[in-house]
């Protein structure tokens, strides 16, 4: 068995309340330069339930976009 572990994904609910401009500098933040899309999350589910993944097992892939890697301050 395997695990996706999502960092900060731009959902409806979220970031409610947020102009876009305050979204797109919230997601400026991290180190891609913006917050995941749950496509991005869709594409590792996919590829982890593939046969491209058939010899993976037991792994948690984090789909941070490297969030926990370094968050700039707030401007």
């Amino acid at each position: 068995m395997n695990a996706v572990a999502p960092g900060p994904i731009d959902t409806q609910g979220l970031l409610d309340g947020l102009s876009e401009a305050e979204r797109r500098a919230h997601g400026e933040r991290f180190l891609l330069g913006r917050m995941g899309a749950p496509r991005d999350i869709a594409e590792a589910v996919a590829f982890l339930a593939s046969e491209r993944a058939s010899y993976i097992t037991g792994a948690t892939l984090p789909v941070t976009g490297g969030a926990e890697l370094m968050v700039r301050p707030l401007m």
